[in-house]
């Protein structure tokens, strides 16, 4: 059985289950998360999504996203699916949660209920090859000009995530 991603309403609170190309085909709002991982210079992991994803493939990311499913943890989903396409786990703290919708290639809809959560990591990742085609650190201000100048190289949620995220960690 395919997981299950979880349906909500505009205020977070799940109304139901779908399975997750159907979700995307309809447009309908569902919970997902984004993790965004610093070093202690204050970079930002970023990943380049695998061609092959069965959307946004080939564009640069926040270190990982995903979708919570029915039946298992949030905070377990987000470690889980950290290590699946980065080859580690690190400790992590929610920051803000945001609601987008955007239409992508394949005629899918991304309307989701992003849970932004923030990680500390010193090292290399070792990413799933199925699921990242790359990945570098970069610095905060880098991102920022590189996001304005050339967004088309970046996933939709990064480009509204990154404002709020940017906030946020001036205020830690």
């Amino acid at each position: 059985m395919m997981d299950q991603l979880i349906l909500v309403d505009e205020k977070d609170q799940p109304t139901g289950f779908g399975e997750k190309l159907e979700v995307h085909q309809k447009g309908l709002l569902h919970r997902a998360f984004s993790i965004f991982v610093i070093n202690s210079q204050g970079d930002l992991l970023l990943q380049k999504r695998a061609d092959n994803k069965y959307h946004s493939g080939g564009l640069w990311a926040n270190t990982c996203c995903s979708h919570p499913i029915k039946g298992e943890g949030q905070e377990t989903t987000v470690l889980r699916r950290l290590n699946e396409e980065m080859g580690f786990t690190c400790p992590i703290k929610p920051l803000f949660s945001f609601v987008y919708k955007t239409t992508l290639d394949n005629d899918l809809t991304e309307y989701e209920y992003d849970h932004v959560y923030l990680g500390h990591f010193d090292g290399s990742p070792s990413p799933n090859p199925n699921e990242v085609a790359d990945w570098k650190w970069v610095s905060l201000a880098d991102l920022k000009t590189d996001l304005a100048q050339n967004p088309k190289k970046y996933v939709f949620w990064l480009s509204e995530a990154f404002p709020k995220f940017e906030v946020e960690i001036s205020n830690l």
